[in-house]
């Protein structure tokens, strides 16, 4: 039996391959009985002794193959790919590989499992899909999200309120990994009660300031690459960029109000409740970040914050691409200042 799972939802993806695994038979004996493959360094024999081996007192052999199906993916279509020029993929197309795969024995269940795919360019696909059961995960959209995080929380005999479903989405995006912990906290915090808009800001719009203090830090200590990463990782959560440079705008007025308490000898405490921050970690980061710039460059830094946001809105710029030009712009001008230069 040959599986096809794809898509950009890896963990609806993970949930479906798991059931799968539940459903041939007894655990301890599968494990025995799985193998797992890396799809871009496979050669045909490597694939055909996993997949010919006779299962070990079952009925069934489980072979899971990641990235096989990328790697037939047109040029310059699959990050993985790119990187992934392996002498596997030069001495093996396509073809003798689906021929492989299309003669694995009954008693071998084969699963390939990969990212989003162009399913109309790539030649393994077309040659498998009309012989595979295909399971397609894309991204969700906002109104499945939306039913999505209601449907696990009355699975976990709990209850939330539509506003706070709405902030949920906005904070976390559509990444489900970090969307089911994010929903396992506030079940906790709520403690039995409906879930509310206050308890989502509370600890999850807590998690998402910790990546911008990250995000910050990097750009403070002109770690570019660290700052770019950082910013796609949120990006790829569903954070908008102009809801990111808000955040960033947020924090840096933070910056500025925390510096200036400090100079007044207010406590931590005091600083706190100043700024509306409930956690003590939260406090000493934006007083770490504080010590670390002076007035004039966190004026300068909030001024090209304005300027990034105005290119946005006017069109200038594709809202990432402003992003990535004022990361880099900040964390430049952080090497220049470093070097002395003017």
């Amino acid at each position: 039996m040959l599986y096809i799972l794809s898509g950009e939802d890896d963990f609806s993806l993970g949930q479906w391959l798991a059931e799968l695994k539940r459903g041939l038979g007894d655990e301890t004996t599968l494990a025995t009985n799985t193998s797992t493959l890396a799809g871009q360094q496979m050669t045909v024999d490597e694939l055909r002794a996993v997949c010919e081996s006779a299962p070990f007192l079952a009925e069934k052999r489980l072979v899971i193959v990641n990235g096989l199906l990328e790697r037939f993916e047109p040029r310059g279509r699959s990050p993985r790919q790119r990187r992934g020029n392996t002498r596997a993929s030069q001495q093996d197309g396509y073809q003798p590989l689906g021929d492989c795969i299309t003669g694995i024995p009954d008693s071998t269940v084969l699963v390939l499992v990969d990212g989003a795919i162009k399913t109309n360019n790539n030649p393994l696909y077309k040659m498998l899909s009309g012989k595979a059961k295909v399971r397609l995960f894309p991204r969700l959209t906002t109104s499945e999200l939306r039913q999505w995080i209601e449907k696990r929380v009355t699975e976990q005999d709990g209850s939330i309120s539509s506003p706070a479903v709405t902030l949920l989405t906005r904070l976390v995006g559509s990444n489900l990994w970090i969307m089911a912990s994010e929903i396992d906290k506030l079940l906790l915090f709520a403690s039995g009660r409906r879930i509310e808009a206050g308890d989502v800001e509370a600890v999850v719009s807590y998690a998402q300031q910790t990546s911008v203090f990250a995000m910050v830090d990097a750009i403070v200590e002109f770690r570019a690459r660290v700052a770019e990463r950082l910013v796609e990782e949120l990006l790829q959560r569903g954070a908008t960029p102009a809801y990111l440079l808000v955040m960033l705008s947020r924090q840096i007025r933070m910056i500025v109000r925390a510096k200036e308490l400090a100079r007044q000898r207010e406590s931590q405490t005091r600083i706190g409740n100043r700024l509306g921050l409930r956690s003590d970690y939260a406090v000493r980061k934006t007083l770490e970040q504080a010590n670390r710039y002076s007035l004039a460059r966190l004026k300068q830094v909030y001024r090209q914050l304005l300027e990034a946001d105005l290119s946005i809105k006017t069109g200038k710029y594709d809202g990432e691409l402003a992003l990535n030009i004022l990361v880099a712009e900040l964390c430049q001008q952080r090497r220049a200042e470093a070097r002395g230069a003017p």
